[in-house]
């Protein structure tokens, strides 16, 4: 790229990478929201995408660490505090994001110790997140911001896959998907900010190249995820050795 975009036509061009790249397009996503998927498929897909939900507070921390202006990081607290929850008084449950998620994974049968301890997740899962834990890091705050982007699209593909699992799977329920709903309203309020920042500080096409391989670095990191899962569990299926195997 070496004419500099308006911010307008900045924010076109990151919606557009969502267009194209974003994983509610992957083979796998369609199967799991069109009810194609096994009991045990599912299982797999909330086992491994645990781990990223379990990364995502400590990817934000490494930012938050970065940043010098207090107000930057008030409002980037608020994405650490939405997955692992606040203190609470003792005998309240825990309402992160993290904790909700393994409401879905002990609903679907799975040992939350197990869980937990990441012991089954698939290779290219762990190696996918550290990979997105990494890049936020180590790059320029600007490219690491950018890259939380894909939220942008998150609203849409969690209507879908709420309302899909439900209608397709009789072992799912809305209180396993009590996950989604809070990020129905976290998400966009997270990307109202990440957007507002990038097009205010990607002043040069250089910058914005970099803003916009960032979130293509994202969506390849999403992507990545579910290429592992419909390798080693969709048919014929090809675990690998210390995966989970049901």
């Amino acid at each position: 790229m070496t004419a500099l975009l308006s911010p307008e036509a900045l924010e076109a061009a990151l919606r557009q990478i969502g267009a194209e790249r974003y994983h509610n397009l992957h083979p796998f996503h369609r199967a799991l929201h069109d009810g194609r998927l096994t009991r045990v498929q599912v299982q797999a897909w909330a086992l491994n995408r645990y781990y990223y939900q379990a990364r995502i507070p400590a990817k934000d921390a490494f930012l938050l660490a970065r940043l010098e202006d207090p107000a930057l990081r008030r409002l980037w607290r608020s994405r650490i505090v939405d997955h692992d929850g606040d203190l609470l008084p003792e005998g309240e449950e825990q309402n992160g994001g993290i904790a909700r998620w393994l409401k879905l994974t002990d609903g679907l049968g799975l040992d939350r110790d197990y869980v937990v301890s990441t012991r089954g997740i698939l290779p290219g899962t762990r190696h996918a997140v550290d990979a997105y834990v990494n890049f936020v890091r180590h790059r320029p705050i600007l490219e690491a911001i950018a890259s939380s982007l894909t939220e942008m699209f998150s609203p849409n593909i969690i209507s879908e896959r709420v309302s899909g699992m439900l209608r397709h799977y009789d072992f799912i329920t809305p209180e396993t998907l009590a996950y989604f709903t809070p990020r129905l309203t976290q998400a966009p309020k997270d990307v109202e900010f990440a957007l507002d920042y990038v097009r205010q500080h990607a002043r040069t096409a250089e910058q914005q190249e970099a803003v916009l391989e960032a979130l293509r670095f994202k969506c390849g990191v999403l992507w990545a995820q579910l290429d592992a899962l419909a390798y080693a569990y969709l048919s014929p299926g090809h675990i690998p050795p210390g995966a989970w195997r049901p």
